[in-house]
């Protein structure tokens, strides 16, 4: 899911209560060098204006041009482009890339404000549109899920697919947040000392005062999740980690010199890990593009922890670094 989904939902629905006639299209199924991912969305006014995108433009004025020609769809219907390679370069799918849609009218907003209202409560939620009834429902979701279309109906996901949780509420802490946030993490902030919990101010995250090592526990990680420890207090960082790393998170870093990340190492060996649990661990986190801010700092472990959840393997790292295998991206 996108955040930018959302935006087009909640212009769809501004738009459709205004009194205007809206379609919604959905990119269905892509091949080749398709520039959006099946799932994406795009609202399409009566006059012509239009949010959200399904291609790099091309495509986009084509549904314009159709819309303005007298082409407006009354139920859902699929629509091609990119069959042959001279339509692939008329509507700029590179190499041959093909892009399958679906394009329906807006019957009603009712369930968009149902999404609307559980996404900004975190929640993530299924909408499953009948092709051949236009038939809307929307349902709870897990992370595992993933966008699916099976040629009668598809199941969209909307809200944060991939959580956060950041040790500690300093300076690094808000820009990693306020980064994470951007690329459509769930994002928790976990430090139980007063004088960082109470000048956390980091809009639409979560916050919590518990120890960390019991959210952790509470939290129930799973693959879709990750831990970043920032607090350099061991009795916090530590604890933390002992039990994320038991866990089946996607990535577990921990702040610190490669002095004190083997240090770290060597105290965790004391607990009931395994030496594979324990190698899992990413220290010093951040990819190494000579970071000095906290700003900086924030930019090289956020794309450390993209690039751990696209399956890429970490190539600049510091010499020395702790680098766990990487494993096969989670859909």
């Amino acid at each position: 899911m996108d955040s930018l989904d959302l935006q087009v939902l909640a212009q769809a629905r501004d738009w459709f209560r205004a009194g205007h006639k809206v379609w919604l299209v959905t990119v269905l199924e892509t091949w080749g060098s398709a520039p959006r991912p099946p799932g994406a969305l795009l609202s399409l006014r009566d006059d012509g204006l239009v949010v959200g995108s399904v291609s790099g433009g091309c495509v986009e004025d084509d549904l314009i041009d159709r819309l303005r020609h007298g082409e407006r769809v009354g139920q859902p219907s699929l629509i091609a482009y990119g069959v042959t390679k001279e339509e692939a370069a008329r509507f700029g799918l590179p190499c041959g890339g093909n892009l399958r849609l679906v394009q329906e009218p807006l019957q009603s907003v009712v369930w968009i404000d149902e999404i609307l209202e559980r996404t900004s409560r975190h929640e993530l939620v299924a909408r499953t549109l009948d092709l051949e009834t236009g038939r809307v429902t929307v349902e709870s979701a897990a992370r595992g899920d993933s966008f699916r279309f099976d040629g009668h109906a598809l199941r969209a996901l909307f809200g944060p697919r991939w959580r956060l949780l950041v040790i500690g509420a300093g300076q690094l802490s808000r820009a990693v947040a306020q980064m994470a946030l951007t690329l459509d993490f769930e994002v928790i902030c976990c430090d139980p000392r007063e004088e960082y919990n109470l000048t956390w101010d980091i809009p639409d995250t979560l916050f919590s005062k518990q120890m960390p090592d019991d959210l952790v526990v509470e939290l129930q990680l799973d693959p879709h999740s990750a831990v970043v420890a920032v607090t350099h207090d061991p009795k916090l960082d530590d604890l933390a980690l002992l039990e994320a790393l038991k866990s089946p998170a996607f990535y577990i870093g921990a702040l610190g010199s490669r002095g004190n990340t083997s240090k770290r190492r060597e105290r965790l060996r004391m607990f009931d890990l395994t030496p594979a649990e324990i190698d899992r661990l990413h220290g010093p986190i951040g990819l190494d593009i000579g970071a000095k801010t906290p700003a900086e700092i924030a930019v090289s472990i956020v794309a450390e922890i993209v690039a751990v959840k696209n399956g890429i393997v970490l190539m600049q790292k510091k010499e020395g670094s702790s680098v766990p295998a990487t494993r096969a991206a989670v859909g």
